[in-house]
């Protein structure tokens, strides 16, 4: 199921430090999160109609994609990717971790679907797709934290996109991305809401889905970005915020100790939901090229 696509791979990529480590971590967990329930693999190929829970919450605002070209940024072991393609598009993966890449081109082999997967860093994009070609360009959830510079990652989205397409964005809110919890079970706001130019240094070793596997890559680095910041990037880079969704939960437990499961996949506050914004779901567009001007025949 080879692409014909370029692969910026291995050493290939010349991967700055933070993207290194990252990619580390996301190697060691790519099969572990292949293999947790909460991924749902086996239920995904057991049943071609069904969607993975993070596509299946935004199906109504997806809409039948049918005869559209797609690219999954950063789209891991290829759930996602997967389940657009059951709403009609004909998508391409791109991920920087070679791990989570084999996990996807296997998922969509065993699910007989013609998947391309491009191994490559967020902003080499443009270096291994091709420019102007996609109907929708996709991001889901838990992407935006590995990048540095989200004007970067918004210039990538509309060099991607053809004229007239479409990005769709559903991701945690960076209001919960700065919060962390407190032993009295209260909430703070403990971590940058704005983008810092120096990254937020974790080293923890667990993961967000069920596992029992003992992870040895825990170091990453991880920045969060304002809601404005990230609107403002997509606006200067030439598209046009089409919808804008606060949603009061998030396709993990983010926050275990206040949070409780509410269906599909998701979780949300058990008490005072209304108090804190837990992901968001946005769409812009590229605005389409106006037809030429063809000559005066008026006679004036």
């Amino acid at each position: 199921m080879g692409s014909g696509l370029p692969s910026l791979s291995g050493v290939e990529q010349d991967l700055p430090e933070y993207a290194r480590l990252n990619r580390d971590n996301w190697d060691e967990r790519a099969p572990a999160h292949a293999a947790s329930p909460d991924y749902a693999v086996e239920r995904l190929l057991a049943d071609p109609t069904l969607l993975s829970d993070v596509v299946a919450f935004d199906a109504e605002r997806l809409g039948d994609l049918t005869g559209a070209r797609g690219v999954h940024l950063q789209c891991h072991i290829g759930t996602d990717t997967l389940s657009l393609t059951r709403l009609g598009a004909t998508m391409t993966g791109l991920d920087l971790s070679s791990a989570s890449l084999a996990q996807a081109r296997d998922l969509a082999a065993r699910a007989e679907v013609p998947i391309d997967y491009v191994e490559a860093e967020l902003y080499d994009a443009p270096a291994v797709l091709p420019h102007a070609a996609y109907d929708l360009v996709y991001t889901g959830v838990g992407a935006l934290c590995w990048l540095p510079d989200v004007r970067r990652w918004a210039a990538v989205v509309a060099t991607l996109l053809a004229p007239g397409g479409r990005l769709f964005l559903r991701e945690g809110h960076p209001v919960l991305w700065a919060m962390d919890e407190r032993d009295d079970d209260l909430l703070a706001l403990t971590h940058p809401y704005f983008e810092t130019s120096a990254p937020m240094v974790f080293d923890e070793g667990g993961t967000y889905v069920e596992t029992d596997h003992e992870f040895e890559t825990t170091t990453t680095h991880e920045w969060n970005h304002g809601l404005g910041e990230i609107v403002q990037a997509l606006l200067d880079s030439g598209l046009v915020l089409t919808s804008l969704t606060e949603h009061t939960s998030v396709p993990w437990n983010a926050l275990p100790s206040v949070m409780e499961p509410v269906g599909g996949g998701e979780f949300a506050l058990r008490e005072g939901r209304e108090r804190l914004p837990a992901s968001y779901t946005l769409t812009a567009v590229k605005p389409a090229l106006e037809p030429a001007a063809g000559p005066d025949t008026s006679g004036a």
